[in-house]
């Protein structure tokens, strides 16, 4: 700063020198001073702007419930992306050094509130939205981000789900600005009912699940891919209950027994996943209970001992899944957030920001357009192996793991869930390309 100042001096001097009555040689060398020192001046300031300044960072909106009833798992969510972002930074980050910034919206888990949320998005100039607690919400969101991006050709927004398993959305609901990154419902059930057809044990199923869009996709689903896999199953039973509503499940208990089901399918989750379970259990109810969201925050140790043995779920990756990065990330969750005391379970946000740190770094811009260009034919190897974009509808295809909730210690394993003992054990891997349903999907590109 000392240095620029004396140069300003200088300047004004040289200037004086010109001014004043003096031949043309003499006047030539104060112009031809003043220009070196003037090029000297300039180069400095850029220096040290560049110096004194840091780098903008790339900002990635977490749209979720943050506060309402569905605020422990948007919080809990929160602080996976915030670790995976984290790390991402670590490592130099993105573009060469510029690190990720994770900025939270309150969405509140409700489709007018998230739509409100998405406008102060907006409004902040972010240009990457994560989200994926409820398709409800999501259904919405990917409807204003295509309107916003036809209005904005200057200031669009990509949407990466994380989690909201519509399967609407990658099939007649699908935009070139939206990328799920976890398998849809379609893709989990079919992980479910492979595995159940080839079970010889099973011969009665009972279906029981939320009355909404969700619960309706998982019975029709059921129904379908059973009948066409093992069509010797009888379903015994396929009832619907309000979401969230129900305090006691005895009587749904009650109807499983009387049908002598052997297996229960179900969708549900939070409250009404734990309730049922543990209902199960104070009755005696022998079945094993097919589940896709049991190990998410709070649920087992809500079922508690109930779940063991009996809880199966489908997820992309759990945190015995095993392997070297598989034990590495469950433990980087746990000294990280010991305070939280929970445990990783998205690998879904961990694919969504690898996978778009180097759709940007491919496109060597942060543009919208030029990175989803990218992103929808990006493959990585990420900690359940090679998974890849498909550029038809916008899906992640990934492998899928079946597991039972099991005593660790009896099983020998390395990790259980909120402390309690319990953890996932695998019983089968099924492979991506066994996942790789048809899409209705007619992606307009712009």
């Amino acid at each position: 700063m000392n240095y620029l100042k004396t140069s300003m001096r200088y300047l004004i001097g040289l200037e004086a020198c010109i001014n004043k009555n003096r031949g043309e040689s003499e006047k030539g060398d104060c112009v031809m001073r003043r220009f070196i020192v003037m090029s000297i001046t300039l180069m400095s300031l850029i220096l040290s702007t560049g110096c004194s300044e840091k780098r903008e960072t790339i900002k990635i909106g977490f749209l979720d419930p943050l506060s309402g009833p569905f605020a422990l798992v948007g919080e809990h969510i929160l602080r996976e992306v915030q670790l995976f972002a984290d790390a991402i930074n670590a490592r130099g980050g993105v573009l060469g050094g510029q690190e990720l910034e994770i900025i939270p919206f309150d969405g509140k888990g409700n489709p007018q509130e998230s739509l409100i949320a998405f406008k102060q998005l907006v409004d902040q100039d972010i240009s990457f939205m994560l989200q994926g607690n409820s398709s409800a919400v999501a259904n919405a969101l990917t409807e204003a981000v295509l309107k916003h991006n036809q209005r904005n050709r200057d200031d669009r927004v990509l949407y990466l789900n994380y989690g909201a398993v519509d399967p609407a959305l990658t099939n007649d609901r699908c935009n070139f600005w939206h990328f799920r990154f976890d398998a849809d419902a379609t893709m989990k059930m079919r992980a479910i009912t492979s595995h159940i057809a080839n079970d010889t044990s099973v011969n009665k199923v009972y279906l029981l699940n939320q009355d909404y869009g969700f619960g309706h996709a998982i019975s029709s689903l059921s129904r379908d891919m059973l009948g066409t896999l093992r069509p010797d199953i009888a379903i015994v039973g396929d009832d619907f209950h309000p979401l969230a509503k129900i305090k006691d499940f005895a009587p749904y208990v009650s109807k499983i027994r009387s049908s002598g089901a052997d297996t229960v399918i179900t969708g549900n989750w939070g409250s009404d996943l734990s309730l049922l379970v543990r209902a199960a259990k104070e009755a005696g109810l022998d079945v094993t209970f097919y589940t896709q969201y049991a190990g998410i925050v709070g649920a087992i140790s809500a079922m508690g001992e109930a779940a063991e043995g009996k809880v199966k779920q489908v997820s992309g990756w759990h945190v015995n899944a095993g392997g070297g990065v598989s034990d590495q990330l469950a433990s980087a969750y746990l000294e990280r957030f010991p305070e939280a005391r929970d445990d990783l379970f998205f690998i879904s946000t961990m694919h969504a920001l690898e996978m778009l740190v180097r759709s940007i770094d491919a496109a060597n811009t942060t543009e919208v357009q030029e990175v989803a260009r990218q992103l929808e034919t990006m493959t990585y190897e990420g900690p359940t192996g090679v998974v890849s974009m498909r550029a038809d509808n916008h899906q992640l295809s990934q492998p899928l793991y079946i597991s039972t909730f099991v005593n660790v210690e009896d099983e020998g394993l390395s990790f259980d869930i909120e402390s309690t003992g319990i953890g996932p054990k695998t019983d089968a891997i099924v492979a991506a390309e066994e996942l790789n349903v048809p899409t209705t999907c007619v992606m307009e590109r712009p």
